[in-house]
């Protein structure tokens, strides 16, 4: 059985390390999707260039593999990507006894440049969420989705996987089940809330779509739950419409969440429990853009700055 309905590959041995690893670590489906591209993708160079399979390759096969995707462009997280997914593949072979080396094993990741990730200001917050159209449903659906994802620091993926059940207005919390089918309860603002029992109380039943009853918290103009590549288009065009000229993502919001609690000063740990970050190095990133902001503070207002 392939994980959560992927399409099969070509080669059975990607489809078995995707059911082993989805078992074991409960990945989300685009993480699943992303090592099968990867592997078919050095699986089908393989057997063009060297007319090998996956489990026959060499610490020299994957090393040219790599030298030709550099040569053609491919970048550094791209390479670093790969050879993660190659690092796990090739584990795998090693436990269940189909290989008795890993040939990934001295082949080291190329070194990225850290990236922080863009953030909007409190000023642009607040001009996004002003956006939406409130006369009509899906507005007031898109305003408590922005509200929330805010509000709780949730990514794209949960947000529009939420389901009604997954919901407590009275409580003014919310249950997810994030990477890993790791489950977190996060507090929602008093601001969210009121727009979460509005959409619930006056909207959501204007979107059910007769036939399509499901329990999907926010519904699309269907009436099935709304995707996330949806809800990405609805956030870039209310960022434009708002004429917000920061470079953003699908997760703009999040880091936002983040780092405007620790501008006001909530401490790292929290802020790591919150976003569900398994560890903490990956929520520190967020503490530079926090410094950063205090640095401009400082030029701005400083009377020596």
């Amino acid at each position: 059985m392939i994980a959560k309905s992927i399409k099969a590959s070509v080669d059975p041995e990607i489809d078995i390390f995707i059911d082993a690893i989805w078992s074991h670590k409960g990945l989300a489906r685009l993480t699943l999707n992303a090592y099968q591209q990867d592997l078919s993708q050095f699986s089908k160079w393989l057997h063009t260039s060297k007319n090998l399979d996956l489990v026959s390759a060499s610490q020299a096969d994957i090393q040219s593999y790599l030298a030709e995707r550099f040569r053609t462009g491919a970048a550094a997280r791209s390479n670093a990507r790969l050879l993660s997914t190659l690092k796990q593949f090739y584990q795998h072979l090693v436990k269940i006894n189909r290989r008795k080396d890993n040939p990934t094993e001295l082949i080291y990741a190329p070194k990225i440049n850290r990236q922080l990730p863009s953030t909007l200001s409190e000023s642009d917050i607040d001009s996004l969420l002003e956006t939406p159209d409130l006369s009509s449903d899906f507005g007031v659906r898109d305003r408590c989705m922005l509200e929330l994802m805010y509000s709780s620091g949730l990514r794209v993926s949960e947000l529009v996987s939420l389901q009604i059940s997954q919901v407590n207005t009275n409580l003014g919390l919310v249950r997810l089940t994030g990477k890993g089918n790791k489950e977190r309860i996060i507090p929602v603002g008093e601001e969210a809330l009121h727009w979460l029992s509005l959409y619930l109380k006056q909207s959501r039943s204007g979107l059910i779509r007769p036939g399509n009853t499901n329990d999907a918290l926010f519904l699309s103009s269907r009436g099935s739950a709304i995707s996330r590549q949806a809800f990405w288009q609805n956030i870039k065009k209310y960022l434009l419409k708002a004429d917000i000229k920061t470079q953003y993502s699908p997760h703009s919001l999040r880091h936002a969440f983040a780092t405007h609690l620790l501008n006001h000063g909530a401490d790292l740990r929290t802020v790591q429990m919150l976003l569900g970050h398994s560890s903490l190095s990956t929520t520190q990133i967020y503490t530079h853009i926090a410094q950063e902001r205090l640095q401009a503070l400082h030029a701005s207002h400083h009377p020596r700055g």
